[in-house]
Formats: C-alpha cells, structure tokens, sequence
C-alpha cells in the first residue's frame, strides 16, 4: 500500500513540475510552426503514456500486494489484453511518426525562391559566406584553406570571385526570405542550433550538409553549437541578425569580396593559388633545401621555371608543369647534375596541391627567358640579396585570431572566458598562478602563445595547447593585442 501511494504521489509531483516549472519553448522566429506542432503531439502521447504506467503499476502493486491465505492464478496469456496494448501501441507510434513524416518532407523539400548562405565551423567559432550578384557560391576544397582563403574558395572560378565573406560569429538575414544554410566543418563534428528557429543539423567534417527556413521575426537570435566538440564547446557561439531587405542588402554590399581578398594577396606578389603554394611549401618543408638561393643540398627555384636542366644521366629537359609534377613526386626518376638524391617523394600531394606549388615556383622564382641560360627573378620576384615583398606583407593579426580559433577562448570585449581577455591585455600586468607578477610584453605574450603552460595566469587552466605558429604569425597576433590596449 505504501509503495503504491508512493507512486501516485510521485506522479502527482511530475505533472506538477511540468506545468508550474515554465518548461516552454522560447518564441518561435522561423516558419516552422510544424515542428512545435510536432513536440507537442510527441509530448502529449509520451506524457499520457507515462502516467498510464505508473498508474498501473499502483494498481499493480495495490492489488496484487501479499494477504495471508491469498493464491494465486496462473494464466499463461489474455489475447483480450494483447489486443488492446497491442492497438493502442500501433495508435501511439502513428501518432508520433505521421507528422514528423509530413514535417520532414518539408524539410527537406528547399523552395526554389531560396537564397544560400554557407556556415563553415570549427573550433570554436562561426564563419559565413555569402553569394554575390550572380547569386552562386563558388567552388570550395577544404585543402585550399589557408590563412588568405579560410573557405577553400577556388581562385580560378569566375563564381567565387563576387562571394561575400563574413570571418567572425554574426550572420545577417533578411526577414521574410527563404534561405538554405550549406554546412561545413574544418575540424570535428558540430550543430549549428538557433533555438528561436527550431530547425537544427550537424557540420560534418568531409561533406555538406544544409537545413533551411524563413525567419519572421525582426531581432538578434544566438547560434549555438549543439554537439560536443572540445573544451571551447560552451563558448562557441554567435548571433543570427534578421533585418529588414533593404537594411540586410547594406550589410551584404558592405562585406568584402574573395576578388577583393585576392587583389591585396596580388598587391603582395602572389596570385591566391601561388599564396596557397607558399603556405604547402613552408608547411612540407621544401624551403629548407630548395628556396630562393643557391644551396648544395637541392636546385633554387629562383629563375628555374623555363630553364633548361642536365641530368645525371647526360640528358637534358626543360622545367615546365610536367617536369616540376614529376619532380615532386618521384624525384628520383630524373637527378640534376651536382645533386644526390635525398628528397622524400610527395605522391600524397593533390593535384590542387601541386598547381599551387608550381604556382608558387614560377610566380616567386620568375620564368626563365631564355632556355638556355636560368632567367632573372620578374619584378614581383626579388632577387636574394632584397627583401622579398611578400615576406614583408604584414599578416592581419584580427584575421590570424579567427583563423586560429583563439577568439574561442579569449573574448575581445573584457567578458570571461575559458583564457584572459585579449582587451587591455598588451603592457598590463598579471598576476601567475606561482604568485609572480609579470609584465605583459613583447617577451611574455610570445612565450605565452609558445608555451602557455610556462608562465600559467592566476586563475585559469592549463588548457592552451602550443601553437605552432611562424614568427611572423606571432608578431601579427602581437601587434594585434597592442591595438586592443588603450
């Protein structure tokens, strides 16, 4: 009997909870109506469903409970009960699965009238692209992404040279307008979640995925990632901005363009696709033996495209494509004069990755003139002995932050985070967690960056890993956190 009061009284406690504890959708702000439609169905079926068990199982254990001098009955089977939760089972599940049928066939249903908008994800921060006039999003590869190009966008097709980019967390979206969001990751696997639109999927690493809705409320909505991807998980989000056509149209003109993104990478001395070879050669460490001087361990590439080179074997060939492919590839098939052969080969290059070395080759080491003697460097290309142009681009340390994922964890504005405000960072001093109190200088932030684990500030975790970031990389994010000083 005791057991059985127990049971009412604990239903009686969940029904009260539910319905006084607020438990509630926040406002809806999209088109889909159907889907709380569909909570609500689920809810209701799951929630008479459970007070039905308990409610049994009282009865239950009230009467069955033990008396003395009771027996008992065998019966093996009720056809009559069967039939009856056998029903009401089929009735329930229908109940449930019909309209989350009829819901996903929207949703999977894009109207033709919708405009595309790709979420690329990783940890832990958004970034957004938008298409242009001509209303496409160009070509992507994920192994293109580099600091120049953080969406892999193709340099040479025409479609992704008016795309719109958006390297931080707020999206802007016009109210009213249909719109499909293309979903990618750099990393791991997120879910790109706005509440107030109910609609949500997962960034998958290796594919596209994509949802779609119209919002209908003016307003400011927070993005939040719905599946666990680090330590950063709880700080990656940002902000949906729905405004009004012709106010969305003014931001969206207002963003800069992949053209705009190549002129200054060309303004450099490279081309996009060429900024993509240096970053692989730097990265697959071709510039230790080869570079842009003369060096014993392997040929210069200064002047090499066009020039005619003699091999081990007597013969000779001209540096083009297919040379420089083969080269890369299987450096021992054909050995320069003067040379040994200790390079590795490079089959596990891409044929993206090997058009943007040889990119790199030509455009940074000139094209021979004359095939018989190795030309001198082009103008864009600067001889040995004068600073390379390119090499003295300043990197831009508020792109560098983002691409690097360190806005993740440190805020721009002063907010807490998982590391130190970046904000008033520069010249101030911390507090470490051994009690010393240092300057933040030049020497501290690079050690900091380096190995963050070494000087560790009062108060946080040793959760940073090191980057592995080149000297220039580091005096950008520096130069970075002085502009963020007063």
């Amino acid at each position: 009997m005791t057991i059985a009061i127990a049971l009412i009284a604990l239903l009686l406690v969940s029904l009260w909870f539910h319905f006084a504890g607020g438990w509630s959708l926040p406002p809806l702000a999209s088109n889909w109506s159907d889907i709380d439609l569909t909570i609500g169905i689920t809810l209701a079926i799951t929630g008479l469903v459970f007070i039905a068990v308990v409610v049994f199982m009282a009865y239950a254990v009230y009467r069955f409970r033990y008396r003395r001098h009771s027996r008992s009955q065998y019966q093996p089977e009720n056809k009559r009960l069967e039939l009856w939760l056998t029903g009401f089972t089929a009735v329930g599940i229908t109940a449930m699965l019909v309209p989350g049928l009829y819901v996903y066939s929207d949703i999977v249903t894009v109207p033709d009238e919708a405009h595309q908008v790709e979420v690329l994800a990783q940890q832990w921060s958004w970034q957004f692209r938008l298409p242009g006039d001509d209303g496409v999003l160009g070509k992507t590869d994920i192994k293109r992404i580099g600091p120049d190009n953080p969406f892999g966008i193709d340099p040479v097709d025409p479609a992704g040279q008016d795309d719109r980019l958006v390297v931080g967390n707020r999206l802007h979206l016009p109210v009213g307008i249909p719109v499909q969001v293309l979903l990618r990751s750099k990393d791991v696997l997120h879910d790109f979640y706005v509440p107030q639109f109910r609609n949500k999927m997962d960034a998958v690493p290796g594919i596209v995925s994509s949802l779609w809705f119209t919002p209908v409320k003016l307003g400011e909505f927070e993005i939040l990632c719905a599946e666990l991807c680090g330590v950063g998980h709880f700080n990656m989000r940002g902000a949906v901005v729905v405004q009004e056509p012709e106010q969305f149209q003014q931001w969206l003109t207002a963003l800069p363009t992949f053209a705009e993104g190549a002129a200054t990478a060309a303004n450099a001395g490279l081309s996009p696709q060429a900024r993509e070879g240096e970053s692989l050669a730097q990265s697959q460490g071709c510039l230790a033996c080869h570079g842009f001087e003369t060096s014993p361990l392997a040929p210069s590439w200064l002047g090499l495209y066009g020039k005619v080179e003699s091999f081990t074997d007597g013969s000779q060939r001209v540096v083009d494509d297919d040379y420089l492919i083969e080269a890369i590839v299987d450096p021992g098939a054909s050995l320069v004069q003067g040379y040994t052969n200790v390079m590795p080969p490079y089959a596990a290059l891409t044929e993206l990755q090997l058009a943007a070395l040889i990119a790199y080759i030509k455009e940074r080491g000139g094209v021979a003139t004359d095939s018989a003697e190795p030309a001198a460097a082009s103008p864009a290309s600067p001889s040995p002995s004068e600073p390379a142009e390119v090499e003295a681009t300043e990197l831009d340390g508020a792109q560098l932050a983002q691409v690097k994922g360190c806005i993740a964890c440190h805020s721009l504005d002063g907010r807490a985070g998982i590391g130190p405000s970046w904000l008033g960072l520069a010249g101030s001093e911390r507090t470490l967690a051994d009690g010393r109190v240092v300057v933040a200088d030049e020497a501290y932030l690079r050690r900091a960056m380096l190995e963050p684990a070494a000087e560790l500030v009062q108060g946080y975790q040793p959760l940073m890993p090191p980057m592995p970031l080149t000297e220039n990389e580091v005096q950008a994010l520096i130069d970075y956190l002085k502009q963020l000083s007063p």
